[in-house]
């Protein structure tokens, strides 16, 4: 909130549809007009910007889907290229029974919860499926790249069916988790006549990349042209042909300084990096290590902290000084006052 970011359009964006800064909606349901308050909750959640579709029987991801290519029939009777970013709501709390598909899972034999969240994910799923079509409608499918990611794990540590923190197996635990379960997620990428149909690519790539790689798509060789600090590394070479580069992988970082609410494996404020098959991570609030080797161990069960010190302390120093060199903000311990010191120090 109160962020210039709060609203696309004041950093780049020409439109913005059912975008605000909660982070979750009201609801799914256009019966409930996406307003939180049949749970008397706070009106900040209400999606705003759908008004059209208040009091009907629609699913949120449906009404997204249609707004989404409204948009790009605009864009090509406009005759301009497009860029559409379609940030879907779901899968997210507050559950709610997609009629579509939510009967599938039960009859299925999944509980209601688990049916629920099973109908999201195919209703996002379909929207794919209808976005693609209607850029086929426009005969443009051989010149639009798609590029679809999930920006965390699947939710595990609450809200679901089962036990807690295994929904992500083989991967330990889920969302708000710097294990495996919570960072590691599918992405799928289609480029007509240039990424290769049914390729895989096992080369790990970061949600910072894909702003610098849909600058490189675009032409955009300097940063100097948009001005400012551009973050992450661009996959385009990846995207015309995977190959397993030699030597070491570049390490990736997660930073989160936030207590997110719920305990668990990998839960809680911390700081990441993967450097090639290791892992540490470094819990903010009583600077613990975690290190664990992904390539014998991708379930991370086995924390080689204590057993491993050489590596523990190299990756410490590697990720303190990162986390220096960007300044990154470091939360304060509320027993003393003290901010947290860097992994290394």
């Amino acid at each position: 909130m109160g962020t210039p970011a709060a609203d696309p359009r004041a950093i780049g964006f020409d439109v913005n549809i059912a975008g605000h800064p909660a982070g979750g909606p009201g609801s799914f349901l256009g019966t409930q007009n996406f307003s939180a308050a049949w749970r008397n909750g706070d009106r900040i959640w209400d999606v705003p910007g759908l008004e059209k579709y208040h009091g009907e029987e629609i699913f949120l991801t449906e009404a997204l889907t249609r707004e989404a290519n409204a948009a790009v029939d605009r864009a090509v009777n406009d005759g301009k290229p497009f860029f559409l970013y379609m940030s879907h709501y779901a899968v997210h709390v507050p559950y709610a029974v997609d009629r579509r598909f939510y009967e599938t899972y039960k009859e299925m034999g999944l509980d209601h919860t688990e049916a629920m969240y099973a109908a999201m994910v195919e209703g996002m799923d379909q929207s794919l499926g209808d976005i693609l079509a209607n850029v086929e409608r426009h005969g443009l499918t051989d010149e639009t790249v798609v590029l679809f990611m999930s920006d965390n794990g699947g939710l595990s540590a609450h809200g679901r069916g089962g036990k807690p923190h295994t929904h992500n197996k083989p991967l330990s635990s889920g969302k708000g988790s710097a294990h495996e379960g919570g960072v590691r997620v599918p992405m799928l990428a289609k480029w007509p006549g240039v990424t290769p149909a049914g390729s895989t690519c096992e080369q790990p790539v970061i949600i910072e990349d894909f702003f610098t790689t849909i600058l490189d798509i675009a032409g955009v060789r300097e940063i100097d042209q948009i001005g400012g600090i551009v973050d992450g590394q661009s996959f385009l070479p990846f995207l015309k042909g995977c190959t397993v580069t030699t030597g070491p992988k570049r390490p990736l970082y997660w930073h989160f300084p936030n207590n997110w609410g719920p305990k668990g494996p990998g839960i809680g404020a911390s700081s990441a990096i993967l450097q090639g098959d290791w892992k540490l991570i470094y819990y903010h609030l009583d600077q613990r290590y975690e290190l664990f080797n992904l390539a014998d161990d991708l379930g991370e069960t086995h924390n080689l902290a204590a057993a491993r010190p050489e590596i523990r302390k190299r990756l410490a120093q590697q990720l303190g000084d990162y986390l220096q060199s960007i300044d990154a903000q470091m939360p304060t311990l509320k027993a003393t006052g003290q901010k947290v010191p860097y992994p290394g120090e």
